[in-house]
């Protein structure tokens, strides 16, 4: 029982979210309406994020470190595959900040004592799923194209990336592959942590409501992916210290999308 509830949602016999259709000017709204958020108390925010530069940082440490060259950039893509889960808490501040109370960062914590926890947890572990699955994959388009065994330095990687035709053919097909994975996590997970925060549905709705969004509205869809990975490769800029403050925009932007996207419950 306690499954089916994660799974379905508190109340089972509710109907479903009903979504909208929107155009692209909505999806620019949102993103003003999640940088506006940001602005109220930017420093509280950075410094609530610095974890996203962190573990960027770490992840190419511990991936020089370990033998592990050729899934450095598979890491650094998926590490954004985790994204919509890692911002939780900024769509909790956006969510209070709407409701006119306290929208201070430390409630942000509070997505810990939502009723939703479990079906949230759950839809985490789907996009961390994804996550693993994309690094397998590139580990093993690598190892058919070069060798399973690691290169023996940077330069020797580099050289074998850009210098051969084995090379160029990873760099396109993993390329396309990484393009597939995030096209999944993001139809499947655009409006789910937001609605799961404001509404108890279980994971499967939540996934289901996020991939009628996406059929309902694909170009605006669309258009918000563009405008989260222009984003985030601006992040990386340098050292992925810009993540610091690209991650609560989008967070917040999130939060806005989701209430346009989808009809709030009356």
């Amino acid at each position: 029982m306690a499954t089916f509830h994660v799974m379905s949602g508190a109340h089972h016999g509710a109907t479903q979210p009903k979504v909208r259709k929107i155009g692209i000017g909505e999806v620019w709204d949102a993103f003003w309406l999640g940088l506006d958020d940001f602005r109220e108390k930017p420093s509280h925010y950075v410094f609530l994020c610095l974890i996203f530069p962190i573990s960027g940082v770490a992840l190419i440490t511990w991936s020089s470190g370990a033998n592990l060259l050729p899934i450095i950039f598979p890491l650094m893509a998926g590490f954004a595959l985790l994204g919509p889960v890692l911002a939780l808490g900024l769509y909790e501040v956006s969510r209070r900040r709407e409701a006119g109370l306290d929208s201070s960062w430390q409630h942000a914590l509070e997505v810990r004592d939502s009723p939703a926890l479990p079906a949230i947890l759950a839809v985490g572990a789907f996009l961390f799923a994804l996550f693993i699955t994309w690094i397998l994959v590139a580990q093993y388009l690598y190892a058919s194209l070069f060798s399973p065994q690691p290169p023996d330095s940077l330069s020797v990687f580099l050289s074998q990336i850009f210098g051969t035709t084995a090379g160029w053919t990873l760099i396109v097909l993993g390329n396309l592959i990484g393009f597939c994975f995030a096209v999944i996590v993001l139809a499947t997970t655009v409006v789910a942590f937001p609605l799961l925060l404001d509404r108890d549905v279980g994971a499967v709705s939540a996934i289901e409501t996020s991939l009628r969004a996406t059929m309902t509205n694909p170009i605006p869809v669309a258009f918000w992916g563009l405008i989260v990975a222009i984003c985030l490769v601006i992040g990386t800029i340098p050292v992925f210290a810009g993540l610091a403050v690209m991650m609560p925009i989008l967070g917040h932007a999130t939060w806005h999308l989701y209430r346009k996207l989808v009809v709030a419950e009356t």
